[in-house]
């Protein structure tokens, strides 16, 4: 075995040039500097395709990739910095196999800025100078949280997004009337900007609310202009069913993979995040064995995912990745399914189909709450949610009693 200590220092650059990839592919790329670092990291290369089941060709396209990522290290011996290997899809190389095998040789630098961060940059363009310095100090303690009272948990991108998209109307209205700074914002200005009612209200309340109440915790601003403001709760959308010949083009598709899905949620309301993580394993003894529940899998289902099994095994026979669902890019590495994989393949949205089977087992039960909870692992204001729907006027004609799947 080949072993491999990186140097600690970094070249520093007189010129910082973008490198004509298109070019050296054209005329060649020049040998990696550091023989000994490149054997390694081949090494790791080979153990991690035959862990991972990559094929000749794949493992042999990684290899030429990873020697080109080498061959243009500014200080050979170094790490490799993430924002290098993605320069390779100028060439159309699979960057992500280079990422995993230098994650696993222990040799990533992993230097790039996640999305959400340029995004959020884009969006402070047009605000004063200060307004962008406090956002930006709200937008560093909802990423990585805080530590110093009042401590925070980190909070996910999708969150952050949120609340600056309701957020921003109100700060651009602000910055066109001449604030600079959100020091200077009163109580009469908030209910200014505020819409009326209704949902509108409810979300540019929410996330002033969440901008506000973070930086008065850093003592960025003397008083929370919206502490004291009501703005309502959000309008729940109501469950609606969907047509059921939907339903069954889904469940008797040719497609092994969308027929499964859509028995999946059809029969049982799986979410979409317990479909992407579930695991081989997890299905066991006709039982599907989810973190908090346990459910007996219905015979149709039990079919569908029979006929999954035997592609999957015919399709990728020699693939390590322990998850259930797998496509071309999933295959080869450990990762579960994107989330956009499994609408494009079920042809329906994965919630509303989950909410036709809830809202059909509320009416064929005529409300049993709990039943729905023990089904489906909702909570009781969950269930609640739908047992409204059986008043509901646009609801009176739904069947109760046949099962619209048969």
């Amino acid at each position: 075995p080949v072993t491999f200590r990186p140097v600690e220092h970094r070249q520093l650059l007189l010129f910082d040039l973008e490198r004509d990839l298109v070019a050296g592919r054209t005329h060649g790329f020049n040998q990696p500097a550091l023989p000994r670092m490149a054997r390694f990291i081949d090494q790791i290369l080979i153990e991690h395709a035959a862990a991972n089941g990559w094929g000749k060709t794949t493992r042999e396209t990684a290899q030429r990739g990873m020697a080109i990522v080498l061959s243009l290290q500014d200080t050979p011996g170094a790490p490799v910095r993430a924002t290098e290997i993605m320069r390779l899809r100028q060439i159309d190389v699979p960057v992500w196999r280079l990422l995993d095998v230098c994650q696993a040789a222990g040799l990533l630098d992993d230097d790039r800025i996640p999305a959400v961060r340029t995004w959020a940059t884009e969006q402070f363009t047009d605000l004063p100078e200060q307004m962008r310095t406090e956002l930006h100090a709200w937008f560093e303690v909802m990423m990585h949280g805080s530590t110093t009272p009042p401590r925070r948990r980190p909070r996910s991108e999708i969150t952050i997004r949120i609340n600056l998209t309701w957020a921003l109307p109100a700060l651009r209205c602000w910055a066109a009337a001449g604030h600079t700074s959100l020091r200077g914002i009163s109580i009469d200005d908030a209910h200014a900007v505020l819409p009326p009612s209704g949902n509108p209200r409810s979300t540019m309340g929410q996330g002033l609310k969440c901008i506000f109440r973070v930086l008065k915790g850093l003592k960025l601003i003397f008083s929370d202009p919206m502490a004291r403001i009501p703005t309502g709760s959000h309008e729940r959308r109501r469950p609606m069913p969907i047509e059921p010949g939907l339903i069954r083009e889904a469940l008797n598709s040719p497609n092994p993979a969308r027929a499964a899905l859509a028995a999946l949620v059809a029969f049982h309301a799986l979410r979409a995040g317990e479909l992407r993580n579930l695991h081989l394993t997890d299905i066991r003894d006709g039982r599907l064995h989810l973190p908090h529940r346990t459910i007996p899998l219905a015979q149709p289902v039990r079919i569908r995912i029979a006929a999954w099994l035997d592609y999957r095994n015919t399709r990728w026979p020699a693939t390590a990745n322990p998850h259930l669902f797998l496509n071309g890019c999933n295959a080869i590495r450990a990762t579960a399914p994107g989330a956009r994989w499994l609408d494009l393949n079920l042809g329906i949205s994965t919630q509303a189909l989950r909410e036709d089977r809830i809202l059909h087992e509320i009416q064929s039960t005529n409300g049993d709450v709990r039943r729905v909870c023990d089904l489906f692992g909702l909570s009781i204001a969950g269930a609640t949610r739908y047992a409204d729907t059986l008043e509901h006027p646009d609801f009176a004609s739904l069947d109760r009693t046949n099962n619209r799947l048969d």
